[in-house]
């Protein structure tokens, strides 16, 4: 027999009724961050319960969970469906010195401020510190510090997750793994055989890739990363570090890729050596974000470098954003002498002495920006303008939508490669978008190989030529041993859906279906996300 059991949900409140929004009210949730078209629905609910969150799975044939509705895939543009926000889920219902537990609709800034009270730290964030705790479990999402600390999948050690049936499970990490490739579950209502995919993920260390799969996997792992299609998380255990470190900054500007990527090489291995050494004087860069040409353009036209007081070399053609961590307690002061002396005839041993001499080897340490601990509003002018390049895209996304063709939509991929191949992705993408003529950017997350190739579509045209050019190289990543869905998800996505299928073929997306249908077999939950609805058929794959 199965340990594990589900459970009937509890109700937190007095009032049996959730809030709910319709009519105008509801305008503001037809639409996610990829501006995907035709979004709709009757009403918008906001349970406040367990018991609440089950009463509307109870009454309403299909559902669609929402977080902050951030998704980059459409994953959280409702097309009929009633869409069920978590964001009344905000409570914390523990701290410990290793972990945190809290609802789903937590954002991140919000955790973010409950560890600072006490001085704990939970480094895996993605970039928008908007998004909700359930949004990126939901996801698996990662963002920069993948390189040190990998992705949320890593750091969740527990979860309570409503089932469609309105039935609740409780997980702790390591309570329930997979035997000869399934699980085991007890509902009210009989034993729900749940088999787990037999595809093989590629050997990157992100994925968002459609349902995780591996031999003996946890049953935690099979909900992180299922977009709200499998269950609907309602609570997160998080483990969290006990202390938060000391961050440096530095922005260095670049005038020729290869050298860019040589240097990143240079800083991942150095901070691998230190790591496994334990050097105490050892260079530790968690993050190297990576901006191109045309991502600095845009800056600029949108005077978002002039607002932030930044400014480039004409002949930049790449800026590195590294973010270094430094031990707790690190002033500023020891920072800047370390710059001072690491050129000296007595060079210092720190390790941001380290990091300025292979920048001085390279000669760009005079086109580098350094912002020492304590220096927080300067450290957000630096993150807030990485984050500016994809507003700006989105922005002229949007205006295009507006002024051009109702039907353009956000037309990107979110690709990753092992690093040895990082110099060959960065090809295939500009092959593909500069012969078919196309106004592209990239950025992404350099340290992970991950990278947000971006097409900027002005007409109809441009947008279906960018969809080919994804798919094109969606293959030729694939081949390179990577994968092309890193850290998005799939959503609704038309191309995403058939990236999905090429990475696990028709076999795949038939094995996710089986897996769907034992957890929720009316399809209630988020239908047609991740792959198509029965009713639909699988897209035909360009190219």
């Amino acid at each position: 027999m199965p340990h594990l059991r589900t459970r009937p949900p509890r109700s937190d409140t007095q009032e049996l009724t959730p809030i709910t929004a319709s009519g105008d009210e509801i305008s503001g949730y037809l639409e996610d961050a990829a501006h995907f078209p035709g979004g709709h629905t009757s009403a918008v609910v906001f349970p406040r319960s367990e018991a609440q969150l089950a009463s509307v799975l109870r009454e309403n044939p299909t559902v669609l969970p929402i977080g902050a509705q951030s998704s980059l895939t459409g994953g959280a543009t409702p097309m009929g469906e009633l869409v069920l926000s978590l964001s009344e889920l905000t409570a914390v219902t523990e701290l410990t010195a290793k972990q945190i537990t809290i609802q789903a609709g937590v954002t991140l800034a919000g955790l973010r401020e409950t560890l600072n009270a006490t001085g704990k730290y939970y480094p895996p964030v993605p970039t928008y510190e908007g998004a909700t705790v359930g949004g990126i479990v939901s996801t698996n999402a990662a963002g920069a510090t993948t390189f040190k600390y990998g992705t949320t999948r890593d750091w969740v050690q527990g979860l309570t997750v409503m089932l469609a049936s309105g039935e609740v499970l409780d997980l702790e990490r390591g309570q329930a793994s997979a035997i000869n490739g399934r699980f085991e579950i007890e509902s009210s209502t009989g034993r729900l055989t749940v088999p787990v995919p037999t595809y093989r993920l590629p050997a990157v260390p992100k994925q968002s890739a459609g349902y995780y799969a591996a031999a003996n996997m946890d049953l935690i792992d099979l909900f992180v990363g299922s977009e709200g299609t499998l269950g609907i998380v309602t609570s997160v255990t998080l483990k969290v570090l006990p202390r938060c470190p000391e961050i440096c900054f530095f922005l260095i500007a670049i005038e020729h890729e290869q050298q860019a990527i040589r240097i990143a090489s240079d800083l991942r291995a150095t901070s691998i050596r230190s790591r496994q050494d334990g050097d105490p004087n050892g260079l530790d860069v968690v993050a190297i974000e990576h901006l191109d040409r045309r991502s600095l353009e845009l800056l600029r036209e949108d005077g978002a470098d002039r607002q932030r007081h930044i400014s480039f070399p004409d002949n930049t053609g790449v800026v590195l954003l590294v973010q270094v961590e430094l031990p707790s307690g690190t002033k500023a002061d020891q920072v800047f002498n370390q710059v001072t002396q690491a050129t000296s005839a007595e060079p210092h041993d720190g390790p941001i002495a380290r990091l300025c001499r292979l920048l001085d080897r390279e000669a760009v340490l005079g086109t580098t920006e350094l912002v020492a601990p304590g220096d927080l509003r300067r450290a957000r002018d630096l993150l807030s303008l990485r984050e500016a390049v994809p507003e700006a895209v989105n922005r002229r996304i949007g205006v295009a939508k507006r002024t051009v063709d109702d039907t353009i939509s956000k037309t990107a991929a979110d690709m990753i490669v092992p690093f040895s191949k990082f110099a060959d992705s960065l090809s295939i993408f500009r092959s593909a978008f500069e012969a078919r003529k196309l106004d592209y950017a990239i950025w992404g997350h350099l340290s992970d190989a991950n990278l947000h190739p971006n097409v900027i579509p002005r007409s109809v045209e441009e947008m279906r030529l960018g969809k080919e050019a994804i798919m094109e190289c969606g293959r030729e990543i694939i081949r390179l041993g990577g994968s092309p869905l890193a850290e998005h998800g799939v959503g609704r996505n038309p191309i995403k859906q058939a990236l999905l299928r090429l990475l696990h073929g028709k076999t795949g997306i038939d094995q996710m279906r089986t897996t769907k249908q034992a957890l929720d077999p009316e399809g209630k939950l988020a239908p047609g996300v991740v792959f198509p609805t029965e009713a639909e058929a699988l897209p035909e794959l360009p190219l």
